[in-house]
């Protein structure tokens, strides 16, 4: 969805999703379910290696801000069929 200020993308596959090409601000991941795998956020449109940061495998549901700006892209590698939602802003 895109709209004046957030845009946002739903996660609910063990998967590698480019959420954003180019720089953003990665405003908070939603998670809703999680399953036994982890959750990487990596500031780059290729890779998946863990460089901004990483949920633990099956962490409590819970809203994770960061508000933190990415200078490549946002990717998310989810190593499990976990439910969360990627709240981010376009710079």
């Amino acid at each position: 969805m895109q709209n004046d200020k957030y845009s946002y993308a739903y996660i609910s596959t063990a998967t590698t999703t480019q959420v954003f090409d180019g720089a953003c601000t990665l405003i908070a991941i939603m998670v809703g379910t999680t399953a036994a795998g982890s959750i990487k956020i990596i500031d780059n449109n290729t890779g998946t290696t863990t460089n901004v940061g990483e949920l633990q495998a099956s962490i409590l549901p819970g809203t994770h801000e960061f508000n933190v700006g990415l200078a490549v892209g946002l990717r998310i590698v989810t190593a499990a069929a976990s439910l969360i939602t990627v709240v981010y802003k376009k710079n």
